[in-house]
C-alpha cells in the first residue's frame, strides 16, 4: 500500500486552485457549506472530520481520505478515536470499506509523525 498521502493533499491543492479560479461561484458556494458544516455546535468539529472521514473510506475517495484524516490530525483526534471511525465505516461499507480504512489510518499516520515533527 504505501501510500504518500501528505504528497496528495499537496497535489490535490493545485487542482482544487484550479477549480477556484475556473468555477468560482461554484467553489464559492462549496468553502461556505463546508464552514457551515464544520461549525461547532452539538458536535465539537473533531468528531465532524472523524464523521467525514469514515464517510470518504465509505464512498471510496481518496483524496477525501487524504484532506479528512489531516483534518482530523489538526483538530487533535486520537489513533484510538480514528480506529473506532474505522471500525463504523467498515461496518457500514463492508468488504471495500476494510481496504480504504486502512488507508485512512495510514494517512493520519503520516500527518500525525509529520505534526510531532514539526513540534
Amino acid at each position: 500500500m504505501n501510500h504518500d498521502w501528505p504528497k496528495t493533499t499537496t497535489d490535490l491543492s493545485q487542482a482544487i486552485r484550479e477549480l477556484r479560479t475556473g468555477a468560482p461561484e461554484p467553489m464559492k458556494a462549496f468553502s461556505a457549506l463546508a464552514k457551515a458544516a464544520l461549525q461547532p455546535k452539538a458536535l465539537d468539529t473533531k468528531t465532524k472530520e472523524l464523521i467525514a472521514l469514515g464517510i470518504a473510506v465509505a464512498i471510496r475517495c481518496d483524496g477525501c481520505v487524504a484532506f479528512h484524516a489531516e483534518a482530523a490530525v489538526k483538530q487533535g483526534a486520537s489513533r484510538d478515536e480514528v480506529m473506532e471511525t474505522m471500525g463504523m465505516a467498515v461496518y457500514m461499507g463492508a468488504g471495500p470499506s476494510v481496504m480504504y480504512a486502512a488507508q485512512a489510518v495510514e494517512a493520519y499516520d503520516q500527518f500525525s509523525a509529520r505534526k510531532q515533527a514539526a513540534e
